[in-house]
């Protein structure tokens, strides 16, 4: 199939650099995108202008006869969006036939989850010798526990710590307050690291942030990644880790001893349900590994 170039591809990658300042590798996909939709229609002897929604969903209907990947159909199509957009607003065509097509579904990468076995060796990887290492296992074991989001984590002031009922209040996405169980390993770290490390790190700074920085200020997002990296290597944990890792482990074996999704749903403080189902493929996968290996007709 011929890959076709045109004036008015090239105009619109120009306004494009112009208003949004993509990277050269951006446009340079865009320009491939159109050049190639722009080679399919000549075969068939249309111009660019002249293209209809019907035209465009034949495109899409041979891409996918074609084996492309969801992903560079989406593409794609947002570059035609964009594309007959700018085409309409300059006045080359009437009616815009990106119009009410929508986007392929490109399905969600499963999150990597980790073991329990590999959750208690990183849980058990910080020095205690150490008030860092206090700190990093108090905050390990509280977000394997909650399920947190890293930003909710750091951000954890002591008003939102309640250990005599045990519980912490947090705010998600949207600023949505949620209460989420501590459980009583987490609630154990957490009176041992405020009793004997907390006042070390802060070093006489007044603050009522739960985990500070060796600095005694608000702790980043990126060094607490660092941090969780270098417990994984002692560890000994090969695989890719964030802290977004240990929130995927909560949700997931929570499903697997049990848990109902609406219940992992609301501890996770995710709005839609169909969010938290993600989950259940990894769960899914997990219990049908241990019923090949444990079950006497697996």
């Amino acid at each position: 199939m011929p890959v076709l170039d045109d004036p008015l591809i090239d105009r619109f990658l120009d306004a494009l650099w112009l208003e949004k300042g993509l990277s050269d590798n951006t446009r340079e996909a865009y320009r491939s995108d159109l050049a190639l939709f722009n080679g399919w229609l000549d075969e068939r002897g249309v111009r660019l202008v002249d293209t209809g929604r019907d035209l465009i969903l034949d495109h899409l209907a041979w891409r996918l006869q074609n084996a492309y990947k969801a992903r560079s159909t989406a593409r794609l199509l947002s570059g035609l969006r964009g594309f007959y957009h700018f085409l309409l607003r300059e006045g080359a065509i009437s009616v815009d036939p990106t119009l009410r097509i929508d986007l392929p579904k490109l399905g969600r990468p499963l999150p990597k989850a980790l073991s329990e076995a590999d959750v208690e060796a990183l849980l058990a990887a910080p020095d205690l010798g150490d008030p860092l290492g206090l700190r990093d296992r108090a905050m390990l074991e509280v977000l394997y526990a909650c399920g947190l989001r890293v930003t909710e984590l750091v951000s954890l002031t002591l008003e939102q710590v309640n250990l005599r009922q045990g519980v912490l209040r947090t705010f998600g996405k949207g600023n949505k307050e949620r209460l989420v169980p501590l459980g009583e390993e987490a609630m154990h770290w957490l009176r041992r690291y405020l009793g004997d490390a907390r006042d070390i790190l802060l070093a006489g700074k007044a603050s009522d942030v739960v985990f500070p920085s060796r600095r005694g200020d608000l702790m980043t997002r990126q060094t607490f990644w660092h941090r969780i990296k270098l417990h994984a290597r002692q560890a000994g944990i090969t695989a890719s880790i964030s802290p977004h890792t240990l929130r995927h482990a909560f949700a997931t074996h929570l499903l697997n001893h049990g848990a109902d999704l609406r219940t992992v749903q609301m501890l996770l403080g995710h709005s839609d349900l169909s969010t938290t189902q993600i989950y259940t493929h990894i769960a899914r996968a997990r219990l049908q590994e241990l019923h090949a290996q444990h079950h006497p007709r697996g």
